[in-house]
């Protein structure tokens, strides 16, 4: 990231937080419950098996992971397992809420562990104005002890992060990338030109664009399968080898299509506890995904095993 300039340059103005780049594929888990209660075991084992397939780094505690449906308590656990289970492979934490004062609260207990960043969406359903959300942020920014990461997702959220307001907070010493699911090329190339914000795309079909055009990588949830075949297909982008990445990128369609033909993260939580990952086991209000949708996710996921 570039230089800071002159707004946080004095000596009260928060430090930058330096650290690994936050580039390449990132899985956003899953969360799995039993009787009720988030399975640990589950959890564990999962970061286990994703940890050697060439991933940058998990986020725990996303919107794949239901962290909506945790309370507190939940997600520093969740947090805690993920990081154990991970053996010094980074970890980002997901933020979100609308009051601020206990969102830095909850955000002060998880930056006591060590973190690769926090992921952190506007607030939902207050919809404020642009003003609104840079003043949000950089109170975030100001008081976190690790790096940001921006997640612009106006569909969720209710609101959208303009570029303005974007190439504002790229100019915060401690806000360093950004999970982008704005649905909006125009932004996202501008975020490319003006380089300060590693861009990390948000919307798996979305990854092939945004790493040709220069983006860092991808948190992506339709990699909790065939991971090995994501990873390959962003190397190969970013080596500008562009031939070979979309002859492994074009079979990954139909799985990506099929992942989020329903609510996520109920396509990958059934393709997940059909291979005896985890129970098939939500928090309202989330439900299984259709037996259709399972059998066309299943004859996906076996034609790109093979």
């Amino acid at each position: 990231m570039a230089t800071s300039h002159s707004s946080h340059s004095s000596p009260t103005s928060p430090s930058r937080v330096d650290g690994a780049p936050l580039a390449g594929l990132w899985i956003p888990l899953v969360t799995p419950f039993r009787a009720g209660a988030v399975d640990h075991g589950a959890l564990a084992a999962l970061v286990r098996d994703l940890r050697p397939k060439g991933i940058a780094g998990f986020v725990a505690c996303g919107s794949t992971g239901e962290a909506a449906a945790l309370d507190d308590a939940e997600q520093l656990a969740v947090l805690d397992t993920v990081r154990e289970a991970a053996a010094g492979l980074p970890v980002m934490m997901g933020l979100s809420g609308y009051h601020l004062p206990h969102l830095l609260d909850r955000l002060a207990a998880a930056a006591q562990r060590p973190l690769a960043g926090v992921l952190v969406a506007a607030p939902c359903y207050v919809r404020p104005a642009q003003a609104g959300l840079l003043q949000w942020f950089t109170a975030l920014a100001d008081a976190s002890p690790v790096p940001l990461v921006l997640y612009d997702i106006p569909y969720r959220t209710g609101v959208k992060l303009e570029l303005a307001t974007l190439l504002a907070l790229a100019d915060h010493p401690r806000i360093r990338a950004i999970k982008d699911c704005g649905g909006d090329a125009a932004k996202t190339q501008a975020l490319l030109a003006d380089g300060r914000l590693q861009v990390l795309a948000g919307e798996d079909a979305q990854i092939f664009t945004t790493m040709a055009l220069g983006g860092a990588g991808a948190i992506a949830a339709s990699a909790h399968r065939h991971t090995e075949k994501f990873v390959a297909v962003m190397r190969l982008v970013a080596a500008g080898r562009l031939a070979e990445a979309r002859a492994l990128w074009e079979p990954l369609q139909p799985w990506i299509q099929a992942a989020f033909a329903e609510p996520n993260p109920s396509p990958l939580k059934a393709v997940l506890a059909h291979h005896g990952a985890m129970a098939l086991e939500f928090r309202p209000p989330m439900t299984p995904a259709s037996d259709a949708l399972l059998a066309r996710l299943l004859a996906v996921d076996q034609a790109l095993s093979r």
